[in-house]
């Protein structure tokens, strides 16, 4: 007997074997592919593919850690306690992005290979914070939270930092929108890629996810620091000058009036994409819907924002016109329908629509945002209004998740009430400060 089952352990251990070379075959392919796509019309020569390698570990990263934290921060730990501490580090967060972030360019323009290290430093941070969370959440240290937020604002900060070097790095007649819907969508890429891996890793305990999270940010560390020369120039630029602001550069401009209406629309459902979250996280947890369990509520909130973000950069990268005004315009009621909808009809299939509409309708309006600011405004000034408008948006986000937090979970509708009368509130004024005069098509050059 023992020869047929030596026979069948080779036969077994034969298949593994091929199926992981297959397996490897077919993600050496998919690499190759992928590196293809990212260097194709002049991408490879500009430098855009190394800050699109780089986006994709970063959001890699940000995927692990956010299913690390899924199981410790918000199911492990006492729900009072855990939104006390997270609404106070996130309420910190605020001061960097409302008195700090504009001065974050000038002072940067002072050192060569400034903003290269800027960049750079958001993602050594996240690796720092990621290797010292391993250790936090195996024995519960109280530095578990502050790491957490940590993470969370190096997050947001990435992002600002990040939006000013895109102007920067197109290739020859490319547009703003057409470079970052490479840039989104390889960082979708890298959340289907990591997402599997992270979960696996969960098996082994949360501090390994963390642990594989550091590594991405190693890597990502070194893309960063790898990007060209021209991130940092800054030659010839002027500041994008908001309401009320009377200093800048030489050659700065005042803020369009459509750019301004696109920003504002825009701080809607960035919002609302952080108040959705925060409240979620802690309204399902402690009022979870009868035969769901919580775990499944939340990835089905999260799932429907993830595949709403997807669907999002898809759309406004195959559309080869675009009337900005009316998308952002569009997707601010579309938000204020879906909570209505919500508040009115608690319950699975509307928190399946929350997330769904509201990560289509963050995508779509930033698409929209970028051109808007790529049509109306000059091109010395482009590289400021990215980063000054991406400041705005992660303020707004920021406000939202505080909001949420401090939400009673008691009853569970009252929380959307108070959304759907903050965003019916904020779409009267946007509404009413619009600029009269006919929407403009923007050609998106896909």
């Amino acid at each position: 007997m023992a020869a047929p089952h030596t026979d069948s352990t080779a036969e077994r251990g034969g298949t593994v074997s091929r199926g992981f070379g297959a397996f490897r075959r077919a993600g050496a392919f998919t690499m190759r592919q992928a590196r293809r796509a990212s260097e194709a019309q002049g991408a490879g020569e500009s430098g855009l593919s190394r800050l699109i390698h780089m986006h994709f570990f970063n959001t890699a990263g940000d995927a692990a850690v956010a299913i690390s934290l899924a199981g410790t921060l918000f199911f492990t730990v006492p729900s009072g306690e855990a939104r006390g501490q997270v609404a106070l580090f996130l309420g910190l967060t605020m001061l960097p992005f409302a008195i700090v972030a504009p001065l974050i360019g000038p002072f940067l323009d002072r050192f060569a290979h400034g903003r290269r290290w800027a960049i750079g430093a958001t993602m050594a941070i996240r690796a720092f914070l990621c290797w010292v969370l391993a250790g936090a959440v195996v024995t519960e240290s109280a530095l578990m939270f502050p790491a957490a937020l940590g993470v969370l604002v190096a997050s947001k900060a990435y992002g600002v930092t990040r939006a000013a070097a895109v102007p920067r790095l197109l290739p020859q007649d490319f547009t703003l929108v057409k470079a970052n819907g490479r840039v989104s969508l390889s960082g979708i890429v890298g959340v289907a890629v990591s997402a599997p891996i992270a979960g696996l890793a969960t098996l082994a305990g949360p501090e390994w996810v963390l642990r594989y999270a550091f590594l991405l940010f190693v890597a990502a560390t070194i893309a960063a620091i790898r990007l060209p020369a021209r991130v940092d120039s800054s030659e010839g630029e002027g500041d994008l000058l908001l309401r009320g602001e009377d200093k800048g550069r030489t050659g700065s401009v005042r803020i369009p009036p459509a750019v301004a209406y696109a920003l504002r629309a825009n701080c809607g459902p960035r919002w609302m994409s952080g108040f959705l979250i925060m409240f979620m996280a802690f309204q399902l947890r402690e009022n979870p819907i009868d035969g769901w369990s919580v775990e499944l509520l939340t990835a089905l909130v999260v799932g429907g924002a993830a595949a709403g973000n997807f669907l999002g950069v898809v759309l406004a990268s195959g559309l080869k016109r675009i009337k900005p005004a009316i998308t952002v315009s569009s997707v601010l009621i579309a938000d204020v329908a879906v909570v209505v909808f919500g508040f009115l009809f608690y319950g699975v299939l509307a928190l399946a629509l929350l997330g769904l509409v509201a990560g289509l309708g963050q995508a779509l309006a930033k698409f929209s945002l970028d051109a808007t600011i790529q049509r109306d405004v000059p091109h010395r000034v482009q590289a400021s209004a990215f980063a000054r408008s991406d400041t705005t948006l992660q303020l707004a986000w920021v406000i939202g998740g505080f909001i949420g937090i401090a939400m009673p979970l008691d009853p569970p509708r009252l929380g959307l009430g108070v959304a759907v009368a903050v965003l019916a509130a904020w779409s009267v004024f946007v509404f009413t400060r619009r600029p009269q005069r006919a929407p403009r098509t923007v050609q998106t050059g896909n």
